[in-house]
């Protein structure tokens, strides 16, 4: 080690080169990832994926433990949430550094040109579903720590590695399970690094909050011919359709963050329509049945900037509806909160950001950016449950790719985040930043 805790020039070639020497393994690591169908919903394949993380790990010395959330939302017999943890030991007492990762991957989709779980190499890159978010993220974080204990270079402390699950579908039976085991708290882990795709370059130092919501309109049940006698609660809906596209819209668009939020469009806050449903299932087979609905039901997503108060967030929701309650006939509705998560913010000078944003220097030859992510990830549990604050996002993948049609994973970008990661995870094991 250099002075201050800086990599000297030749623990750092020493470092670069292990992981170099491993590019391939990368890529294959990243194929038999995405090769298992780690879809959530439902959840299916995590038991299998953990496993597989799991033995090898252990085969490197890792002690490793699965640890299912029983009893969180989603789990079941059928679709265990189970996670794995991996630790080994240094030389001597120290700080531990991990790297998390989730392990779950959003549905497929349409308008894919290859198999979005075949793991296909074309033009530098890795192509399936979660070759971005995040499996490519976490095979450059196994092989930076298989490079770190294969280079035979001096470390105290502790090395973690953890896959976990849900984060998709807000982290409950994954991160936000096992920080409420103390997983992720002092003294067990100081410093921790997600390997999200936030880009290559970039060091990831929190999120803008989330709040979502169903609201359910309610109406009166009659006869299709005769909508006279009943009331059409998707109407109501509509409504409450029209007051948000020209009251509240326009107020959210005007409002804006000094967090350094990506891309552009997320400096402001934003609402989205996740899903709307009302009057006959959508599962129904044959012709439809002539009713007037007397229930719509909608979720909302809000994403709102640390300069917001959630109090306010749901305020500004509920005055619209109490508004159509008042002025218009019939009108009446429940609202109820799915989830809702607290911006979250690092120090942007916390010893993990320094940490990385040095190796970033080391290996591109170029200043870090500091940016926030526009939505939630499992930062949140780090914070909110296991209160340890030196948390950050930093990995391989382009941030816009994920969870589209033929996403994919640069190989160069995997190289060059393995060895930000490894030279952070040295720098942080043996003295920190300067």
């Amino acid at each position: 080690m250099g002075g201050n805790g800086r990599l000297g020039t030749d623990v750092r070639e020493t470092l670069f080169r292990r992981v170099e020497d491993r590019a391939g393994d990368l890529v294959d690591l990243t194929r038999d990832l995405i090769r298992i169908p780690t879809i959530n919903p439902p959840g299916d394949a995590y038991t299998p994926c953990a496993e597989f993380v799991g033995r090898r790990l252990a085969a490197r010395g890792f002690q490793v433990r699965y640890v299912r959330a029983e009893g969180s939302i989603g789990d079941s017999d059928r679709y265990p949430r189970t996670n794995v943890v991996a630790r080994i030991e240094g030389r001597g007492p120290g700080p531990c550094v991990h790297f998390n990762s989730h392990i779950d991957v959003v549905a497929a989709g349409a308008g894919w040109t290859v198999d979005p779980f075949g793991g296909e190499v074309r033009d530098g890159k890795v192509y399936g579903r979660g070759s971005c978010d995040m499996k490519g993220g976490l095979a450059a974080s196994i092989v930076a720590v298989e490079a770190i204990l294969d280079s035979g270079l001096p470390w105290n402390g502790a090395l973690e590695i953890s896959g976990t699950v849900d984060e998709e579908s807000g982290g409950y039976g994954g991160v936000g399970y096992l920080a409420g085991q103390g997983f992720f708290s002092r003294p067990r882990v100081d410093h921790v690094i997600i390997p999200e795709p936030l880009n290559v370059d970039r060091v990831c130092i929190g999120h803008r909050g989330v709040w979502w919501a169903e609201i359910e309109t309610k109406g009166r049940i009659a006869h299709g011919s005769m909508p006279f006698l009943g009331d059409c609660a998707v109407r109501h809906m509509g409504a409450f359709l029209q007051e948000i596209e020209t009251d509240l819209m326009p107020a959210l668009a005007a409002k804006r963050t000094t967090m350094p939020v990506v891309p552009e469009g997320a400096k402001q806050s934003t609402l989205n329509i996740s899903s709307i449903h009302g009057g006959l299932a959508e599962d129904f087979d044959g012709l439809p049945s002539p009713l007037v609905p007397d229930s719509c039901r909608m979720v909302i997503d809000r994403r709102f900037l640390i300069e917001e108060d959630i109090v306010q967030v749901k305020a500004e929701v509920v005055a619209i509806l109490e508004r159509l309650r008042r002025d218009r006939p019939n009108f009446t509705y429940e609202i109820r909160d799915v989830l809702e998560f607290l911006p979250t913010l690092t120090d942007a000078s916390a010893p993990v950001v320094r940490a990385v944003e040095a190796g970033i220097q080391e290996v591109l030859g170029r200043p870090a950016q500091q940016v926030v992510s526009p939505g939630t990830y499992d930062q949140k549990h780090i914070f909110r449950v296991g209160h340890l604050e030196d948390c950050i996002a930093y990995g391989p993948g382009i941030l816009d790719l994920a969870h589209q049609p033929d996403e994919y994973v640069a190989i160069d970008d995997m190289v060059n985040s393995a060895k930000v990661m490894a030279a952070a995870a040295l720098t942080l094991l043996n003295g920190g930043p300067a």
